[in-house]
């Protein structure tokens, strides 16, 4: 049985410039760093920086893996981060959310809110296109 995500890995064309990203704009830990490779934390999150040596190609869909954010930090986070990245897209969805790209643009998301009130929400909505199943 899965009981969860372990780890994600990103590849980074600047291994340097992608650790100052997650560790001093969004505040992940730092836990380990080589040549090539970096291990950082956020809560139970474990990421990985991978040094790649192919070009970086940031995809032009909707994946992305959104950051864990309480309701009172977000609106500290969401401006340091805004001061520190480009954005992406307007949140469009339940709760509070922005979306905006690393160094390599990799797509992620800062939002305020589980699963919970995200299936709150359509519930409460009689025209939303998602069926909740209980």
């Amino acid at each position: 049985m899965i009981t969860g995500v372990n780890h994600i890995t990103l590849a980074v064309s600047d291994l340097r410039r992608s650790v100052v990203f997650y560790r001093d704009v969004l505040g992940a830990t730092l836990r380990s760093i080589g040549a090539r490779g970096a291990y950082l934390e956020f809560g139970d999150l474990w990421l990985c920086l991978a040094l790649s040596d192919a070009p970086i190609q940031p995809r032009n869909d909707y994946t992305h893996f959104a950051l864990a954010s309480s309701d009172e930090d977000f609106p500290r986070l969401a401006d340091r981060i805004s001061s520190h990245a480009e954005l992406w897209q307007d949140n469009h969805s339940q709760g509070p959310s922005l979306y905006f790209l690393d160094p390599d643009g990799h797509k992620l998301e800062l939002h305020s809110g589980d699963l919970n009130a995200r299936l709150d929400h359509y519930r409460a909505s009689p025209d939303s296109p998602m069926r909740v199943l209980d």
